[in-house]
């Protein structure tokens, strides 16, 4: 029987091990149930873990087993290729692009080749059975974002019941489809790293650019309580106020990362804040029945620790030719850039330990979760 929980997994890279962990104390938490959300978003990284998720909604526990299974077996050569001869090829498509208006006509640009990562998702993930757990009433829907290069709209594709309808708003397009490859590929083919991919008349890129308000779309798609998994740090150290010190100008790893940060945190943090300002206001409303707003009850986990750091002390274990290049750029803690490499870090011991930071995270706000799930939010009639 479906529900009104959402899920919202937003994107990272590798930091999307750390919602792995915050879903595996879910199901610690949680009693024995076919699904505990009915409708599960994501971007980018987070579009594999929701998508994972909703092949697999007949069975949470099984889902969460499964998802985690998958991340343990990952490594960089499932992602994308490491030898010097393919990230040498990539800089050397970017170079020739300069001579055909930026553009290379065999294959679209990037610095890396994520061909290995089809094959491990293919392999992985059973794209039919989202369709049979919507057709069997538990699953309402699952959503994947991706951006429009043409259109620069943030698109994000659903597939879901038959009552769910498209939506348009500004630079943002609700489109109703069959949830495949090529959108998991699209959403998480992060600019000039992984190259874009087609679907239909138009390239799209990773989900996360230009997404102005990640956590519309499962309000279109209907949910009443919002369960949203961050991979920033503690949104608390944001109020701090102090002034570090800079004792070099900025790397250009540095910079890199702070334009991924500003597309993969900023907007999923500014749109929680508008939410809940959102809630408060319907709060002070006394006649609710006649206004088109309605309350969301949100629970937002995120890191308590801070991801680059972790990352700056695992760089170490990333290949030679990547190390090399990352080294190169700047991105290592001792240059500010861990930043970029925390979103390529896909090895054990940088998995292993957003997981374990994920788990105790959440089980750290054990009473917070169980209450979200058994207090049902009260809907204005219409």
């Amino acid at each position: 029987m479906q529900n009104g929980n959402a899920l919202v997994l937003s994107g990272g890279g590798a930091r999307a091990a750390y919602q792995v962990g915050v879903l595996l104390a879910l199901k610690e938490l949680l009693p024995p149930q076919s699904n505990p959300f009915s409708i599960i978003s994501g971007t980018s990284a987070g579009a594999i873990n929701a998508v994972s998720l909703a092949s697999n909604s007949e069975d949470f526990q099984g889902g969460v087993e499964e998802l985690s299974h998958l991340w343990q077996e990952l490594t960089i050569d499932h992602v994308f290729r490491t030898s010097a001869c393919d990230l040498l090829g990539g800089m050397y498509r970017f170079a020739r692009s300069f001579f055909h208006e930026g553009v290379d006509y065999h294959r679209p640009l990037s610095l890396l080749d994520n061909s290995p990562l089809n094959a491990f998702l293919s392999k992985n993930i059973q794209f039919s059975k989202i369709q049979q757990n919507i057709d069997r009433g538990i699953l309402r829907a699952v959503s994947v974002a991706a951006l429009g290069y043409s259109s620069s709209n943030s698109v994000n594709f659903f597939q879901g019941t038959k009552d769910l309808e498209e939506w348009e708003r500004f630079r943002r397009v609700g489109q109703s489809t069959t949830i495949g490859m090529e959108h998991l590929l699209a959403s998480s083919a992060i600019p000039w790293i992984f190259p874009t991919v087609r679907i239909g008349q138009e390239y799209y890129g990773d989900g996360a650019m230009r997404q102005l308000a990640p956590i519309s779309p499962v309000l279109h798609l209907g949910a009443d309580r919002i369960f949203i998994i961050g991979v920033s740090g503690n949104r608390q150290a944001y109020t701090r106020r102090y002034k570090p010190k800079s004792k070099h100008p900025p790397s250009m790893a540095q910079m890199a990362g702070h334009l991924l940060n500003s597309a993969f945190v900023d907007s999923l943090e500014s749109d929680i804040e508008h939410l809940e300002r959102v809630n408060e206001l319907m709060e002070l409303v006394t006649d609710q029945e006649n206004t088109p707003l309605r309350p969301v009850k949100t629970l937002i986990i995120s890191p308590s620790k801070a991801i680059d750091k972790i990352a700056g002390r695992h760089v170490r274990y990333l290949p030679k030719t990547l190390r090399l290049f990352m080294r190169s750029s700047g991105a290592t803690a001792r240059r500010g850039g861990s930043v970029l490499s925390s979103y390529l870090l896909f090895v054990k011991p940088f998995v292993d330990e957003l997981i374990e930071l994920g788990f105790q995270d959440a089980m750290w706000e054990k009473e917070s979760i169980e209450a979200f799930f058994q207090n049902p939010v009260t809907r204005n009639k219409k």
